[in-house]
């Protein structure tokens, strides 16, 4: 049987080899056909797909691969904090500067 066409991205997206999602692949078409009855219509392509992505999810957690990406986008934010309160302490520092000139001169 054939594998679908966009299997390397799936498997790339769950971090799992193109191996182990071929075997996967091959599971979730014996799971579609016990569950339908029928091989080769929607319904059948749909749960096949269905049952695929469940068995990479649980793959996925099974697997012992560190999440990079929130503690990169929190420590990009730790380090933009002093930037950030730098840049309001000028712009109000400016806005002081600024506020006596801009002030209505009376005249006597």
């Amino acid at each position: 049987m054939n594998t679908p066409k966009l299997l390397p991205w799936y498997a790339h997206k769950a971090g799992v080899s193109i191996e182990r999602a071929e075997i996967l692949w091959r599971k979730a078409v014996r799971e579609a056909t016990a569950e339908t009855g029928w091989v080769g219509n929607a319904e059948y392509w749909g749960a096949a797909m269905d049952h695929f992505i469940h068995l990479l999810e649980s793959e996925r957690s099974t697997l012992c691969t560190p999440q990079v990406v929130p503690f990169v986008r929190s420590q990009y934010r730790i380090w933009r904090l002093p930037l950030l309160a730098m840049e309001d302490m000028f712009a109000a520092l400016q806005d002081a500067w600024q506020r006596p000139l801009r002030a209505p001169q009376k005249t006597a």
